[in-house]
């Protein structure tokens, strides 16, 4: 994978631009006192493609309008509102009108799996969201020409842990979820993990402007927020951004990436303690469910997923694979709580992922699980953590949805 990097006078630091071959013309960066050589040269398709690469193809039909040269100045990523529904064009000229709100941006907000994580990916206008990153991020034009050409930017730790040998990140662990090609790996703004433009975020299925970035400029966003919660409504999330999680204010879940998420549903919930969270009572009533499953004997799960994990377990005990699977070492389905180290929103918070012979199975290795237990889920609509890059052999999650007979 050839990647260049380029400094940026603002803060010191480096964008690693990743050379993915779809760009025709070399691009130009804008920072002050940058290297000489300012360009960056076209390269062959990526490792394993072709110019007939239907994963190149399918970014050349999602590209926008490139994005020109940065004349306005940056601004800072002072507040975000979020919502798990589309923010109507009177809420978003109300609050573009309060005092302290400086700019209001509108982008596309939703949490979509790539492999054991669940990212937050935001749909925007390339041109203007820029100016909400980093410096060292908004004034390299390559990077945002490549988000409108139908690339993903992405920050380096999530680049670097889950794009594959290609340069490709999965959006989404449904058979079939595209590959987009990581364009760039380059700081974002506070909780977002990734950036696409607005024709990938229709076609990913992240509601239409649901969020709004809000620069609040000299006034204070501690100061703007009452006003600004009135206006999103009491269902929106409103909270100040900065290094940490806000967890004294509502959060967002809005899962999408297929049929799978369609499913599921969205949910609000707060922040507690120890990593967990709490989605909406509603919610919860509504899709969660207790029943008897085979060898399992009582799991908790969301009801979408419970037909097809019945029909799995039924299948193995039918198989003689019984003993394969050991109730005393069940991990839990629905749990709702952060994945590890990260605010992100587990998938056991949505009920449709399980944890099986937890001893034995552990991050990073082979796992003892047998394999024809694993191909009996596979074939009932589950994704195996085993087949991940860092693997996770105890972890089964719904990825598509399979009639159960």
């Amino acid at each position: 994978m050839q990647r260049t990097r380029r400094a940026a006078a603002a803060a010191a630091m480096t964008v690693a631009v990743v050379l993915a071959g779809c760009t025709a013309e070399p691009v130009e960066d804008e920072v002050e006192g940058a290297a000489a050589d300012t360009t960056t040269e076209p390269a062959a398709p990526p490792q394993g493609g072709t110019a007939a690469d239907p994963r190149i193809e399918q970014m050349a039909e999602h590209a926008t309008d490139a994005p020109g040269e940065l004349t306005e100045p940056l601004l800072g990523a002072d507040m975000l509102v979020s919502s798990t529904e589309e923010l109507d064009d009177d809420t978003i000229a109300a609050i573009r009108d309060l005092p302290g709100v400086e700019v209001a941006e509108p982008i596309g907000l939703a949490q979509i799996p790539v492999q054991d994580q669940v990212l937050t990916v935001a749909a925007v206008d390339p041109a203007t969201y820029r100016r909400f990153t980093p410096a060292e991020s908004a004034q390299l034009l390559d990077v945002w020409t490549r988000v409108a050409a139908g690339e993903i930017a992405v920050p380096t730790d999530v680049g670097e842990t889950l794009r594959d040998a290609d340069g490709y990140l999965r959006l989404g662990n449904e058979e079939g979820a595209p590959d987009l090609h990581v364009g760039a790996l380059a700081p974002q703004v506070t909780r977002v993990q990734g950036v696409v433009n607005k024709s990938w975020g229709e076609s990913l299925g992240i509601p239409g402007d649901n969020a709004l970035l809000i620069a609040t400029g000299s006034a204070s966003p501690q100061e703007v927020r009452p006003a600004l919660q009135e206006l999103a409504g009491d269902g929106a999330s409103v909270q100040v951004l900065g290094p940490d999680l806000d967890i004294s204010v509502q959060q967002t879940a809005v899962l999408t990436g297929g049929s799978v998420a369609a499913a599921v549903g969205t949910f609000n919930y707060q922040v507690l303690s120890g990593g967990r969270i709490a989605p909406d009572p509603a919610w919860v009533e509504e899709n969660i469910r207790t029943q008897q499953v085979p060898i399992l004997g009582t799991v908790t799960c969301h009801k979408v997923m419970l037909p097809q994990l019945e029909a799995a377990l039924r299948e193995i005990v039918e198989r003689g694979l019984a003993d394969k699977i050991h109730p005393g070492e069940y991990g839990g389905c629905y749990y709702p709580r952060f994945i590890a180290n990260t605010t992100q929103p587990s998938l056991h918070s949505f009920g449709i992922a399980l944890d099986l012979n937890v001893p034995g199975n552990g991050r990073g290795t082979v796992g003892e699980i047998d394999r024809s237990v694993v191909q009996i889920f596979k074939k009932w609509g589950f994704t195996w953590g085993g087949d991940w890059g860092w693997t996770d052999p105890m972890h089964f999650e719904m990825s598509q949805l399979v009639e159960a007979r």
